[in-house]
């Protein structure tokens, strides 16, 4: 407001400088402004600085942003994150009976230790949808650990031309009620985990979860499905994104025998 102000009183008083510019007088060479024009002068800019002065000072009385009370605004940022529930305390025999049931072996477990042992797998890889498959061939072994809570899977073979080795780790969470997976090799530095349900209708287990792709660094959505065909036959599928158009395709088959 002073700003607005002030810059409205400036012009008036660069005009009164300007018309007293214009009446001077050549004496002796010399440029001489009149005494009456003096006298003008004097006046006008006195009663400029004194109009800007009360001014000034009636915006003073004014409140400044910072004092002003704010009107409530309705967040769509903060507030449209969800809320952290407060945490719920437990006693000491609650939480042993929870960690107790968390850790408890079940028939989900049970099902993943009748994998153990070595599979050969036929592998069928696709770098785009339609494109004619590159296969392979690798061996995959399968061992429980934890006592039983967990089951280890190292893959051997080629891949691209390459050697190729990789490590998972499957289990069942108890807690979330869904199987949850890790996976490690040598074509990368990361971790992928996945984590989903087991169907008994398809005999399937659907694992879904994130990757950050590293051909343009954007975060994908991945799939992996393994059916149980029976006792000695899997199915592995692997579902990516497309790198010229972003979408989910099967780029990845392996069919998996038990080695006898």
């Amino acid at each position: 407001m002073k700003e607005s102000l002030l810059s409205h009183l400036l012009p008036a008083i660069l005009s009164i400088k300007f018309r007293i510019s214009s009446k001077k007088a050549i004496v002796n060479n010399e440029e001489v402004v009149p005494f009456s024009s003096k006298i003008y002068f004097m006046k006008r800019i006195t009663f400029t600085i004194c109009a800007a002065a009360l001014l000034l000072t009636s915006c003073g009385d004014e409140k400044k942003p910072d004092e002003i009370k704010a009107e409530p605004t309705v967040s769509t940022t903060a507030d449209s994150k969800p809320k952290e529930e407060p945490w719920v305390p437990v006693d000491s025999a609650t939480a042993m009976k929870a960690m107790m049931e968390y850790a408890a072996l079940g028939e989900a477990h049970k099902m993943l230790a009748k994998s153990n042992g070595t599979w050969i797998g036929e592998v069928s890889m696709w770098m785009a949808p339609g494109a004619p498959p590159m296969t392979s061939t690798m061996t995959m072994s399968n061992k429980m650990i934890m006592d039983g809570r967990y089951q280890v899977s190292e893959a051997k073979g080629d891949m691209m031309g390459m050697p190729f080795k990789g490590m998972g780790t499957t289990g069942y969470d108890n807690h979330k009620k869904v199987y949850v997976s890790t996976w490690v090799d040598n074509m990368g530095t990361g971790i992928m985990e996945l984590e989903g349900p087991w169907d008994e209708a398809t005999k399937s287990m659907t694992l879904t979860g994130k990757v950050v792709s590293p051909a343009n660094g954007k975060e994908c959505d991945v799939k992996e499905v393994y059916k149980i065909i029976d006792d000695n036959n899997q199915l592995m599928e692997m579902y990516g994104p497309d790198l010229q158009t972003g979408k989910q395709f099967k780029n990845m088959e392996i069919k998996l025998t038990r080695k006898k």
